[in-house]
């Protein structure tokens, strides 16, 4: 069964939604909510598979929803607004649905959720919940662009101010998190904490060189350097078995 959320200001377009996907026997609608903060309470308190979401609500938009939440869920967007929200995406999310749903395109949509797709054994992932997976998908909200990107795609979060710097593919958002409140959240197996500035993918450190004073100089996969400080120096060489 696929744990579903509904999320939408729209009671009518609530229950018309909720009434198409009793079309669909995989589909476990757990929850609803009315507004993006309902939204953010539901979505931390049942760890849903996916979300059917509204974009423009009142308060927080559907986006300044995702932005909040650390793990974003597969989502499937619903929307009376085909142009502008869509080109603020340069990652797809799940898919898109123009209200009034079209029972074809939610099928359509459903299909894509059921491909590759494997089963949730979610007592087995509770204990797991305060760590982020490098397959989990974290949603990036950086002013009027937004992406889905999978933590495995990150190769570098750098500290700038009260903000963090996230660096995959050609891209280099800021998000409004601590370095160690990410630090918190993230797989030590995964990402290292190079220095006071820098957290490092370990899969996507190209190269590693002696550097000043007994520490070392990281050449990640996109060309960035990135220094490791000579306390993190030795925790570097256990980790990856120098």
């Amino acid at each position: 069964m696929i744990k579903t959320i509904i999320i939408d200001d729209e009671r009518l377009a609530r229950t018309e939604l909720r009434k198409l996907l009793a079309e669909f026997p995989q589909i476990d609608i757990v929850a609803e909510a009315a507004n993006a903060d309902e939204g953010i309470e539901k979505i931390e308190n049942l760890d849903p598979d996916l979300v059917f979401l509204d974009i423009q609500m009142p308060g927080k938009s559907g986006f300044d929803m995702l932005a909040s939440i650390d793990r974003a869920p597969d989502v499937i967007f619903i929307t009376a607004y085909d142009e502008y929200a869509l080109k603020a995406f340069e990652v797809n999310a799940l898919d898109y649905l123009l209200k009034p749903v079209a029972p074809q395109r939610l099928a359509e949509a459903i299909h894509k959720l059921n491909l590759g797709k494997e089963p949730v054994d979610h007592e087995a992932s509770a204990g797991k919940r305060n760590l982020l997976s490098d397959s989990d998908q974290v949603f990036v909200k950086d002013g009027e662009r937004c992406w889905f990107v999978k933590l495995a795609d990150i190769r570098l979060f750098e500290s700038v101010g009260n903000y963090a710097r996230v660096y995959f593919g050609s891209n280099k958002p800021l998000i409004l998190k601590s370095l160690n409140a990410l630090e918190e959240r993230l797989d030590e197996k995964l990402f290292f904490r190079a220095n006071r500035k820098h957290i490092v993918n370990l899969r996507m450190v190209d190269k590693v060189e002696p550097y000043f004073n007994g520490g070392l100089l990281l050449e990640m996969k996109g060309g960035e350097k990135v220094e490791v400080s000579r306390r993190q120096t030795v925790k570097f060489k256990e980790t990856m078995s120098f």
